[in-house]
Parts: structure tokens; sequence; C-alpha cells
């Protein structure tokens, strides 16, 4: 099984074309075709299905489409692992962050990145935390930002903040302003992400704890789609406070601080424990705690807080 080979799946599968992958790569199709099919017969596997409009790939090339991209990430790792011999904070760094992180730390951190960083490239990938952590894990990201994380032994966490989380409802004479309990919310028609968000995890832990559940009017994943349905009156949400200020009319809403007890997100800082950082990364993650703490109205000490 050859780099080259992998590559050639790659672009193949990703692209949904023979003929579009032999122009991206720059090679005939021919030689593509030829290399792939060799790629097939080494594996004993039919990795792709080709049609009249393209070809998609089978159970076995999805499976090896998911290693391509982690193989091939860390071959650029190490490419760039030898480039910093010579002193030179070069290469790619991939990081993912969850969109509510993203909407607050993109600009700040990208700013401070080509300031710091001109000779390097910054990747941002977004996706929910319980997907980027087994993207970190598969290579596919050098660094994450995830909340809530489930402890593991393959992923070193550093805690950088915590948001308390809020009830969100439509601005107008029947929502109240001051504290609810949380036992409250037993009671109360909530709009909230479909398991496994952390946000819906974290909340039906906490109310597992005092013996009741959420109420649950609507399951539907991204933050603006809730909030434009809390603004329609189809219920409440159970975000941070953050998420509704950086939303595009926070006007439209009100927060309640949820108590008894508060519940709070915690953003970590993750890497995979297997692998080496490189100098690059390694100036990525310092500006990642800056940025944080320059953007973040509160700091976490440590795990436990």
């Amino acid at each position: 099984m050859e780099l080259r080979q992998l590559e050639y799946f790659l672009r193949v599968a990703e692209l949904g074309s023979f003929t579009r992958a032999a122009l991206a790569l720059d090679i005939a199709q021919p030689a593509l075709s030829r290399q792939v099919r060799l790629l097939e017969v080494e594996l004993r596997q039919n990795l792709l299905k080709r049609n009249g409009r393209g070809v998609t790939t089978t159970e076995a090339g999805q499976l090896l489409l998911e290693h391509c991209r982690g193989i091939l990430h860390q071959v650029e790792r190490a490419r760039e692992d030898m480039a910093r011999v010579e002193g030179a904070l070069a290469g790619r760094v991939v990081l993912g962050m969850p969109p509510s992180a993203a909407r607050m730390l993109t600009v700040p951190l990208t700013r401070r990145f080509r300031q710091q960083l001109p000779q390097a490239a910054l990747s941002i990938a977004e996706g929910l935390s319980f997907a980027m952590q087994e993207w970190l894990l598969a290579g596919r990201l050098d660094i994450a930002l995830l909340y809530n994380p489930n402890p593991s032994p393959d992923v070193m966490l550093e805690p950088l903040t915590s948001e308390q989380l809020y009830l969100v409802g439509r601005r107008d004479g029947a929502f109240e302003s001051e504290p609810l309990a949380l036992r409250a919310l037993a009671e109360i028609p909530l709009v909230i992400p479909n398991r496994p968000h952390t946000v819906r995890m974290l909340l039906e832990s906490q109310m597992a704890q005092i013996g009741c559940k959420p109420l649950v009017a609507l399951e539907i994943d991204g933050v603006p789609a809730i909030l434009d349905l809390v603004a329609d009156g189809a219920g409440c949400a159970v975000l941070t406070h953050q998420a509704v200020l950086t939303s595009s009319h926070p006007q439209r809403f009100q927060v309640r601080p949820i108590v008894q007890p508060d519940i709070h997100s915690r953003l970590f800082l993750a890497t995979a424990s297997s692998r080496v950082t490189t100098l690059t990364q390694n100036m990525v993650l310092r500006l990642i705690r800056e940025t944080v703490h320059a953007v973040y109205p509160a700091a976490m000490v440590s795990i436990d807080a």
C-alpha cells in the first residue's frame, strides 16, 4: 500500500469522479484508475461503486477513507516535524471547534495567528464535541476545543473556561428574569439539541441527579435554529448567555439563571496523548489559551472546578 495510492483514492472518493480527481491531481485518468485498482487488488476489497454519474464509496471504501484522512494528515505532520529542525514555525495546523466557540474565537484567534505565525497555515473545522474527539484520535485534527468531553487516556485535556447555562425565552411580558430552580425545567417545554449533544447530555444528567427530566417540546441541532424556534414561541432553550449575545438578534430574547444547582458547561483544550506536538502546534496552543482568556468572562482553575 503506497501513500500515493491512498492520496489518489482519497481524492477520487471526495470528488466522486475519476475525471475530476485526475484534473485535480494533474495526472492522466488511466494512470489514476490503474493505481486505485491496484489498491483494491492489494486489499482484496471493492472500494468504489462505479456508475454513469461518477463513483461512490462501498462500505469498505468508506472505512478506508476515514483511515486515509488520518494517515495522510499525520504524514504531513511528519514533514513539518522534519522542517522544524531548521527552526521555522511553519506548516498547517488543523483545529476543531464547536460552532458556539467558533463564533466567539475564530476572528480574534486568526488575527493573533496571522500576526505571530505568518509562515504557517491554520485550518478550522466545526463539529460537535463528541464527533471531534473521534476526529482527534483518528488524526484528522491536531487540536480540538471540546465541551464536557468524556475523560480518556488517549486524550490530554486542559480546562479553559466555564460558562453557566441559562433558560432562554422570548422577550415578552410573560417571561420573567429572576433565577429559576433546575427542577422547574421539568414543566417548561424546551427546544433542545438531539443526543449526544453536550448541552443535552449535561442537562439530562444534572436533572436525573435530582430525580426529574426535561420536558422536550422539540429536538433540533444548531443554536440559530433553536433560537429561531424560541422566538417563534415553540418553547424555551437552555444555552449559555454568550450564545444568545452572539446571535443575530439578541434583543429578541431574555435569559434566566438556572440555580439549585446552577449548571456550567466546561470548555477544554484537547490533544491526542499518543502524538508529539510540533513547535507550530505548541504556539497555536498558547494562542488559543490567550484568546480564550481574553474573550470569555471566566477561566477555570482545574478540571474539578
